[in-house]
């Protein structure tokens, strides 16, 4: 009975918070019809929000993703000074507000920065560029996949490293081959955690962008652009994009996870 009862009130509270929101979301981006919400992606703007936000956030998934392996994996097979300090550094964008962070690289790369001007003169604008976009996104997303990835890569232990190590494996033929597959499943996560926050990342972005039509707005912005100029379709056309964007992240971890759990059952 008390199973039940949680179940229940879990069905619920998703009932209620999250299946309305994105149901209401495609039902305005069509309440003028099929032709009104295909002529959003007629717009230049729009296009070019959809190509920088795709360029953005896959930019962002690669280095996070190199940066985080490399960082999760010295992080739970080694104890060294300063290890505890390193870490708090590195969960620092998930207790820092977006905004905050966006405004600290106009502070360090803004004409009125430490190292904007200098840029700027050599032909090298940061902030109100994509390189600006792209350094916000890296900050904000950065923890995600060394927190997912630490804890298997600690569960795993060293003995499989030491093993390939005295077979006369390299560093990253051991990575290759034996750390990482060990920890697919957390890698996985992590890098659809990225994913999604990138493409739906904001805050950061705004403050850093210039909201430049056609340069520098990503779908996000993009959205508020539209929305404030009162073009509530396209606004939610783009919103449903998004939306179906994060579906299908969400929809590739459920297809890896059940391959997996598919492949670990018959071995």
């Amino acid at each position: 009975m008390t199973r039940f009862m949680f179940a229940s009130a879990v069905y619920l509270l998703v009932g209620i918070m999250v299946i309305p929101p994105p149901v209401l979301v495609f039902v305005m981006a069509l309440s003028h019809g099929p032709g009104a919400t295909l002529a959003t992606f007629a717009d230049p703007d729009a296009l070019s929000a959809i190509r920088l936000t795709i360029m953005v956030t896959g930019l962002t998934v690669l280095i996070n993703t190199g940066f985080g392996i490399m960082a999760a994996w010295t992080l739970s097979q080694f104890r060294f000074p300063g290890r505890g300090v390193l870490i708090v550094l590195i969960e620092l964008p998930l207790s820092v507000s977006p905004v905050v962070s966006g405004l600290i690289w106009l502070l360090v790369f803004g004409t009125q920065g430490w190292w904007g001007k200098i840029l700027e003169q050599w032909g090298y604008p940061i902030m109100f560029a994509p390189p600006g976009m792209v350094l916000a996104t890296l900050f904000v997303t950065f923890p995600y996949v060394t927190r997912t990835l630490m804890p298997m890569l600690a569960h795993n232990g060293r003995e499989a490293e030491e093993a390939a190590v005295m077979l006369g494996a390299g560093l990253w033929q051991v990575l290759w081959h034996v750390t990482l597959p060990g920890a697919r499943m957390a890698l996985v996560s992590g890098v659809l955690l990225t994913t999604a926050r990138a493409m739906g990342e904001f805050g950061a972005v705004s403050v850093v962008s210039g909201h430049i039509p056609g340069l520098t707005e990503t779908m996000p912005l993009h959205i508020e652009t539209l929305y404030n100029g009162y073009q509530t379709v396209a606004a939610f056309t783009m919103a449903a994009l998004l939306a179906l964007m994060a579906i299908t992240v969400v929809i590739a971890r459920n297809i890896v996870e059940r391959r997996h759990g598919g492949m670990e059952t018959v071995a």
